[in-house]
């Protein structure tokens, strides 16, 4: 498989400050990208492709920021009438069914896009040693937000400064989307297909809120 240049790094590089900063409506529409592209392999490719290795790091951006995802070295073309696959793998992003019966299926691909929405809603790595012992897990982290009611505390401190309420808004509905793609039990999680029509919903709402603003300022 041979890779066109993709100038503008990874997605890593630039939620984790490596690279300049990327606004709430570029991050969401990264999301959206990324979740299409996964939804189109499981949905819409002929075998089904798992992905197998979503992370922040194999989510490319071009020249205009656009999303593209890549290294599908893990990947495996889902045979007619197989739910699963047996494999042998690890990391951070990783389905925690996994522990139970080593199999990847599409929903393992979900756990780790909710991964990977939270890394853009909270510019946080998803494992940081760096935090307090019960912090070191960026999902753990947000879903006991999420219990407490205090979601928007998770969010990056920067992108929420000068948000508007729209964007809040949008912010914290992302976070609930990614909660509901870290489900532990596969059979509780969205499909990548309805993942990627939340996201959708979500930009849709912040669109409209965009030209609101416009409107009346005008």
């Amino acid at each position: 498989m041979v890779y066109k240049f993709i100038p503008n790094g990874t997605l890593s590089d630039h939620v984790h400050r490596c690279l300049p900063l990327l606004s709430w409506r570029r991050r969401l529409a990264i999301a959206h990208q990324t979740a299409e592209g996964l939804a189109y392999l499981h949905s819409c490719a002929v075998p089904p492709v798992y992905h197998r290795a979503v992370k922040s790091s194999n989510i490319l951006l071009d020249e205009k920021l656009n999303a593209k995802v890549s290294d599908f070295g893990l990947s495996c073309l889902a045979e007619p009438g197989l739910s699963h696959v047996s494999t042998s793998a690890q990391g951070s992003y990783l389905d925690p069914e996994y522990y139970r019966n080593y199999q990847l299926t599409d929903k393992s691909d979900v756990y780790s896009y909710g991964v990977v929405l939270l890394e853009l809603l909270t510019s946080q790595k998803a494992i940081d040693f760096n935090w307090g012992p019960d912090d070191v897990n960026l999902s753990v982290h947000v879903q006991r937000r999420v219990e407490e009611e205090t979601l928007t505390d998770a969010v990056d401190g920067v992108l929420k400064e000068a948000a508007s309420q729209v964007e809040l808004d949008t912010m914290k509905a992302a976070g609930y989307l990614a909660i509901g793609c870290l489900e532990e039990r596969r059979q509780n999680r969205r499909s990548m297909k309805e993942v990627a029509e939340g996201t959708e919903y979500i930009s849709g709402i912040l669109e409209a809120g965009g030209v609101e603003r416009q409107n009346r300022a005008s």
